[in-house]
């Protein structure tokens, strides 16, 4: 199963309190206040990982929660602090705050730059989670969370963004653990000696937030169902997607490294198919297309043969729209076009009608099923990147 959005609750630890107490020896049987202070709470900490590929951990683990301060003791000896919990997420991943809908006031949030008081929403909603297989929502529809890189829907906020997790082994707080309490020894004066209080500890920041996966891949593979997409992984690199002769046999977006002679590796990322009315959530939508908006180039696999009794003008026409609908900086990206299944019978005669419709865009025609142009495929790509990092 494949989980690239879900949405958690996350609770730092509370800080324990500080403590009451006072010294009793023998010959100091008015030793004074040695009240200890609390411990303070653990942190919840995200971190970067580029050994993970999606969010199917915090499917299984909504609730993020860590461990409290342990509360004075006498003696003036303080509480342990609370362990931190640290989450490993994927490389990509974004934390959008999600808006209060109650209007609690919590102090000591660590994803607050400033450490000022926020809004927070109540702990006491359920996590909800999305899988792209199954295509249903858990507990909530996150179709109407949809932000497009803004975080807003309309004049609706949907959070603001927290972080952006896209470097290994990068860390961030999300939640800060609550300072501990101050044992009654602090409070001691000249003229108050034996202070009967002692401070509680700080609540630890909570909220929930909204984990959303946008994969880090050098090159993006965009095109209409069936058009070979699959089938090109496999060819360029050792993954190994499901490949069948129907449409949308590819549910989730796959990944492919491409190796080179001298040890370059390339990240290829091949998300679902893209059919006309996407961006109105026709066949599997445009939720994958945030799979891509890292990507450096963009290759549009044509099925220059028509197999599926479409243009393959009118496919590439088609992908550039649902791009621009999508995001209009998609198209400001490099790109390739390619046409696939050049072993076809009708493909040649199709191929030179693209080019008299489709002037001034050079197409590489390959058949990624008989290795026809795959390794000049693999070098054009190779190219790409390299003058897309210099500029």
């Amino acid at each position: 199963m494949f989980v690239d959005e879900i949405k958690i609750y996350a609770r730092a630890g509370h800080g324990g309190k500080g403590c009451i107490a006072f010294q009793r020896e023998k010959y100091r049987p008015k030793g004074g206040p040695s009240g200890g202070n609390g411990g303070r709470g653990g942190n919840v900490i995200l971190e970067a990982d580029h050994d993970l590929n999606n969010l199917i951990a915090q499917y299984y683990q909504p609730r993020l929660i860590a461990h409290d301060g342990q509360g004075g003791l006498g003696k003036g000896m303080d509480g342990h602090a609370g362990k931190d919990l640290l989450i490993k997420v994927p490389c990509g991943t974004m934390v959008w705050r999600l808006p209060s809908e109650e209007g609690t006031i919590v102090e000591g949030d660590g994803g607050s730059a400033n450490g000022k008081p926020r809004l927070i929403a109540s702990s006491s909603q359920r996590p909800m989670v999305r899988s792209v297989e199954s295509g249903q929502a858990w507990e909530m529809d996150l179709a109407r969370e949809r932000d497009a890189g803004s975080g807003t829907e309309g004049d609706k906020p949907l959070g603001e963004l927290a972080a952006d997790l896209t470097d290994n082994g990068q860390r961030f707080i999300l939640c800060q653990g609550g300072r501990g309490g101050l044992g009654n020894r602090n409070f001691a004066t000249a003229t108050h000696q034996t202070p009967r209080f002692a401070q509680p500890g700080e609540p630890g920041g909570e909220g929930n937030y909204r984990f959303e996966l946008r994969t880090m891949a050098e090159i993006g593979l965009v095109g209409y169902p069936n058009a070979g997409k699959s089938t090109l992984l496999t060819a360029i690199s050792r993954a190994r997607p499901k490949v069948a002769p129907y449409p949308f046999t590819t549910l989730h977006p796959q990944i492919g490294i491409v190796e080179y002679a001298d040890f370059c590796r390339l990240t290829v990322c091949d998300v679902p198919g893209l059919i006309e009315g996407a961006h109105r959530n026709v066949g599997l939508g445009f939720k994958f297309l945030r799979h891509i908006e890292r990507c450096k180039i963009l290759v549009l696999l044509l099925d220059m043969a028509g197999t599926d009794g479409r243009a393959p003008w009118d496919d590439f026409k088609s992908l550039l729209r649902e791009l621009e609908l999508y995001d209009p900086a998609l198209l400001q990206k490099p790109r390739m076009v390619v046409a696939n299944k050049i072993d076809e019978s009708a493909a040649a005669e199709n191929l030179k009608k693209f080019k008299r419709r489709v002037p001034k865009t050079p197409v590489m025609p390959i058949s990624a099923a008989f290795d026809q142009g795959v390794e000049d495929f693999k070098q054009a790509i190779r190219k790409a990147v390299g003058e897309a990092a210099v500029v």
